[in-house]
């Protein structure tokens, strides 16, 4: 499902025009990201969290060229759906 389809669905589900369900869409991805960049994890219960995991500095190879190199520590977002989370 894309970005695109979530906006049709909500705004078929709450009666809103696209443009609106888009901004709430856009808006919750930002607030997502900002709590993210601040250290802050993002708990929807029954669905899922969204935490910052580190990445330690490692080397890595260059196949083609031979060569190695490293990669420096970083941190990468990490979704996790809640056990309430089912498929049914």
């Amino acid at each position: 499902m894309t970005k695109a389809e979530i906006v049709n669905e909500i705004s078929l589900k709450t009666g809103t025009d696209r443009k609106e369900a888009l901004q709430i869409v856009e808006g919750f991805m930002d607030s997502v990201k900002k709590s993210l960049v601040n250290g802050e994890n993002v708990y929807l219960r029954g669905f899922d969290s969204f935490t910052l995991k580190h990445r330690a500095e490692k080397v890595a190879r260059n196949i083609t060229n031979n060569t190695t190199m490293i990669v420096p520590a970083h941190d990468v977002p990490h979704f996790k759906p809640s056990r309430d989370f089912t498929l049914d």
